[in-house]
């Protein structure tokens, strides 16, 4: 909510998810999950391999059932009109070989009433280069900002973005999120799952990180880091630190070939350090951000 002068604004809600719960048999994949989702956003599910965000996305989809709880759209429960105002790209998604980009566009458009034209969508998501090649005929890349296409055809509101970039270089991911970024500034709202740290944290208002089935925390990246992801860590070579044991006042760690120092304030830290006559020559300094939030809550070794 927002305050203009004595009148007083509430963003209004698109989505909003109570209690939801997804079983399959004895396995409780999502376990009461509750979030709400304002018009204009861009949303990110995060969690490690087995969370329960794909289930959850998935549910939300109408893709399958859920076992319990409720999912209201533009304040409403779900009709069956849902399927026709949202889009989505699916981690995977067959294409036809046989046909070419732009009769794949064309015929995605036979399947809603209300839809963008080829022109709008081939500028939109860059297309222009590749329009008239057969489906496996191209790129990687090119093949995310055309299944980015095919999810922004029937004009959606709400826009699903499973793992977008997953397997793209990183020139091929930053086109991908620019194009994203560009979509979310004509006022759409998405929800967004990756396993790129970085790239929920480029592309996300609001973050919600799942584990077990559940959501263990939830805010804007920035109050993630804050909250969970405090201090700065200053890394230096081996060999450049040859101080003895606890005669550095702050702590001090060895990690493979390199020292890691600890620190929330880094000008004290590189004070000691210089008075130390250590050599900056090859420092690092990192600051925290998502992907230290998200190791922090869920653990750092990954699990089946």
């Amino acid at each position: 909510m927002w305050v203009c002068g004595k009148i007083k604004f509430k963003m209004e809600t698109i989505l909003e998810v109570k209690n939801l719960v997804k079983k399959y048999n004895q396995v409780v994949a999502v376990d009461g999950v509750s979030f709400a989702l304002r018009k204009g956003v861009c949303f990110g599910l995060l969690g490690p391999n087995g969370a329960g965000k794909t289930t959850t996305i998935e549910v939300i989809e109408d893709v399958i059932p859920p076992t319990a709880g409720e999912i209201f759209y533009k304040g409403a429960p779900r009709m069956p009109s849902f399927r026709e105002e949202v889009g989505i790209q699916f981690q995977s998604t067959a294409l036809l070989n046989l046909l070419t980009v732009r009769e794949t566009l064309e015929t995605f458009q036979s399947f809603f009433t209300k839809t963008a034209s080829v022109e709008e969508l081939v500028k939109l998501c860059r297309l222009d280069e590749f329009l008239d090649q057969y489906n496996d005929k191209i790129s990687g890349g090119q093949r995310q900002r055309f299944l980015l296409a095919l999810a922004l055809i029937n004009r959606p509101e709400l826009l699903f973005l499973d793992e977008p970039s997953t397997g793209l270089d990183p020139q091929a991911r930053r086109n991908l999120w620019d194009l994203i970024r560009g979509i979310k500034a004509e006022g759409k709202t998405l929800i967004l799952t990756t396993h790129y740290m970085e790239e929920a944290q480029y592309l996300c208002d609001e973050v919600a990180i799942m584990d077990y089935g559940k959501i263990i925390a939830q805010a804007s990246p920035d109050e993630l880091i804050r909250q969970y992801s405090r201090g700065i860590t200053v890394v230096l070579p081996r060999e450049c630190y040859a101080l003895k044991a606890n005669s550095f006042p702050l702590p001090v760690r060895e990690v493979k070939d390199t020292i890691e120092i600890k620190t929330d304030d880094i000008n004290q830290c590189l004070e000691q350090l210089i008075s130390h006559d250590v050599d900056l020559t090859d420092i690092t300094v990192r600051s925290p951000n998502l992907e230290t939030v998200f190791l922090n809550l869920t653990g750092r070794k990954l699990r089946e």
